[in-house]
C-alpha cells in the first residue's frame, strides 16, 4: 500500500477514486505519566511520555487508514492528512485520512 501526501505518486496513473480511507484512535493519559509530566514542566524541556504516546497513536490511526484502504480495494491512499482533537481534558482523537485510490 502507497500512502502519500501528495495529490499524486510519480510514474503511476490514478486509474479510480474510490473514497475517503480514515483511521482513528482516541487516547487518553493516566496518572504515572501526568506526574512525571508535572514534573517535566517544572524544569522545562520535552515529555517523552506524551510524544511516545502521540507517536503511537498517529501510527495507530495509519494503520487503521490502510486497512479501511485495503477494504475499498485501493492500491493506494493520496493526499494523506492527520489531524489531533481534544475530546475532553486529556483526551484526543488522532484521526488520519486520505483519497483511495486504484493506480496503473
Amino acid at each position: 500500500m502507497i500512502i502519500s501526501t501528495t495529490p499524486s505518486i510519480k510514474g503511476k496513473q490514478v486509474s479510480e477514486v474510490l473514497g475517503i480511507a480514515r483511521g482513528n484512535t482516541v487516547r487518553s493519559r493516566n496518572a504515572a505519566r501526568d506526574i512525571f509530566a508535572a514534573l517535566k514542566n517544572v524544569v522545562g524541556g520535552e515529555i517523552d511520555e506524551y510524544t511516545k504516546l502521540q507517536a503511537q497513536a498517529r501510527e495507530q490511526a495509519i494503520t487503521r487508514m490502510k486497512d479501511d484502504a485495503k477494504s475499498l480495494g485501493a492500491d493506494a491512499v493520496i493526499n494523506v492528512r492527520i489531524t489531533t482533537s481534544m475530546i475532553m481534558q486529556g483526551c484526543s482523537e488522532i484521526m488520519a485520512y486520505g483519497t483511495a485510490v486504484k493506480l496503473d
